[in-house]
């Protein structure tokens, strides 16, 4: 005999989990007892945004169900940031959600919600667990809902007193993980499209890739001479220095790129939805019959069709797709090679920094002194806003698994992605890319990755504005500034209070020993960039946008 708590870490130890994220809560005591004797590792969070956030960069990296535990009522709402951000950006996670009691049900108990109603359009499935003999059978079943076609969030929602109930259960097993491959005539289909095609465009997205399919989709790259483009915040889908590597689909994109694909007669879509923000609200390929003839490859089969009509649809994963068409050779010397090549020239003039700028920090050095000294293995953790641009735009990614950011555009993100990031893998280099507004949305995180010997850099670029709102008030409502400054604290004693390692840099000479100091400190630390509002993009100032508009 069981305690449903039992079963629950038994569960999680059959499908190889080896950390959760968590924020405690009398409504899963039974769960946190069973975890006492248990070899996965239990990380306490601050808020269960943020732990929620940790988890999803877990599953963002690794390909896993990143795991997270909260309470009941604001507990489990307050998670809803990082369900919200996992839904939009495919990311496999679980959240196991504390309960009120059986008894206690349908009277607006303490802290009760409906979980299901609560959660049903933003997880991919949502359950109660009733009874705790179906506990092995129902939690294997959310690691198989989670990562399977298009992967997301599951909510398990845990009542109270069905963690205590003593039960005889069957012993969890670990989920079968579903692989979805292509066919042999939709390979020679797309062949056939691509000996047609004058001048062929590639762009991936999405997550299911893994090692592998990063180094696949290089080789078809090559095996082609195809020009080769990433989604929105997906640029670690492909090598950056690689000659077929023709820049970022996504926000404010190098403009001879957005007319590249506008004049693309035959697009490849691997892996991704192409949704509002990289297809620059639906005018680089229009929804729902485009303009360019469509490939499109992607693990579930209900976003084939759901927004743009393809002439041809893949029901595969992008990793068993690139796979299987890197064994296919293309024409020894394609009308596009010079397309190709052009691309990655226009990427390379459009990727480096300016060297000057407003103000006494000048970012377009910083950012070119970081490329220089990070490894390529290094981790760039990013929430939202424009401060995002210059690791975005400049950041030249090498390496698949080295970025965090949120498609969905969720503020915060950064903080708890960077602690989840160094909790997953502690050896290599983790940095955290933030706006003064959105650190401080999950600052408290900075006390778990200092609880937790958590050697993250955080480098704060401080405006003191909401950025991207202020640039679009000046844009619409030139000079008529509303409801977006800040008073912030000094970022350099916040991280000190917390037992961290804090710097301040108020001249574009004083980052570089900042950053080494910070380095050597060993402990999460935080650089606090004092940049200039009217810096508020690499090439456009707050007066530049308010006067021409």
């Amino acid at each position: 005999m069981k305690t449903g708590g039992k079963l629950i870490v038994e569960a999680l130890e059959a499908n190889g989990v080896e950390r959760i994220f968590c924020v405690p809560g009398e409504s899963y005591l039974a769960v946190l007892d069973a975890l006492h004797d248990s070899t996965i590792r239990t990380i306490v969070c601050r808020q269960e945004g943020g732990a929620a956030m940790m988890a999803d960069c877990e599953g963002r990296l690794t390909g896993k169900p990143g795991i997270c535990f909260v309470t009941r009522g604001p507990g489990a709402t307050n998670a809803s940031a990082g369900v919200h951000i996992a839904r939009q950006d495919s990311i496999p996670m679980i959240l196991f959600i504390g309960q009120i009691a059986a008894h206690a049900k349908h009277r607006e108990a303490f802290q009760e919600v409906d979980y299901k109603a609560f959660y049903g359009d933003i997880a991919k499935w949502v359950v109660e667990i009733e009874d705790a003999a179906r506990v092995p059978e129902l939690v294997t079943r959310a690691f198989a809902v989670a990562t399977s076609g298009r992967p997301g969030p599951v909510v398990i929602a845990l009542p109270e007193d069905m963690l205590t109930d003593e039960v005889e259960a069957p012993t969890a097993l670990p989920f079968t993980p579903v692989e979805t491959r292509p066919g042999e005539a939709e390979l020679d289909q797309l062949e056939k499209l691509l000996s047609q095609a004058k001048k062929p465009f590639v762009i991936l997205g999405g997550t299911r890739w893994g090692e592998e399919g990063f180094k696949h989709i290089q080789q078809v790259a090559e095996n082609w001479a195809l020009p080769v483009g990433v989604s929105f915040r997906r640029q670690m889908l492909f090598d950056h220095l690689h000659p077929n590597y023709a820049g970022d689909v996504g926000i404010g994109l190098n403009p001879k790129l957005a007319a590249r694909v506008k004049d693309a007669d035959l697009i490849l879509l691997v892996g991704g939805r192409f949704g509002e923000m990289p297809s620059s609200d639906y005018t680089l390929m229009k929804s729902p019959y485009p303009n360019q003839k469509l490939v499109h490859v992607h693990a579930d089969a209900n976003e084939l069709g759901r927004v743009y009509r393809p002439t041809l649809a893949i029901n595969a994963s992008p990793a068993a797709f690139v796979e299987a068409f890197a064994k296919r050779k293309g024409p020894a010397a394609p009308g596009w090679t010079g397309e190709t090549e052009q691309a990655h020239a226009d990427y390379l003039t459009w990727s480096t920094p300016p060297k000057t700028g407003p103000g006494a920090v000048h970012m377009g050095p910083i950012v070119e002194y970081l490329e220089g000294v990070l490894p390529q293995d290094a981790i760039i953790c990013n929430g939202a806003g424009n401060f995002a641009t210059w690791m975005h735009r400049f950041h030249r990614f090498r390496r698949y698994n080295t970025q965090a950011a949120p498609t969905s555009g969720s503020m915060g993100y950064g903080l708890p992605a960077g602690v989840g990031a160094k909790s997953v893998f502690p050896d290599r280099e983790v940095i955290v890319w933030a706006g003064d507004g959105d650190f401080l949305m999950h600052g408290q995180e900075f006390s778990t990755a200092v609880q937790y010997d958590l050697p993250i850099i955080v480098v704060i670029l401080n405006n003191g504005i909401y950025g991207t709102i202020r640039m679009h008030q000046e844009r619409e409502y030139p000079g008529r500034v509303s409801g977006t400054m800040l008073r912030n604290p000094d970022f350099a004693a916040y991280a000190r209070a917390f037992g961290g390692h804090g710097e301040t840099v108020e001249k574009t000479e004083d980052f570089i020993p900042a950053f080494e100091r910070a380095r050597q400190s060993g402990k999460p630390a935080i650089i606090e960039v004092k940049l200039d509002p009217e810096a508020i993009t690499p090439t456009r100032t707050l007066t530049d946008i308010r006067e021409k508009r």
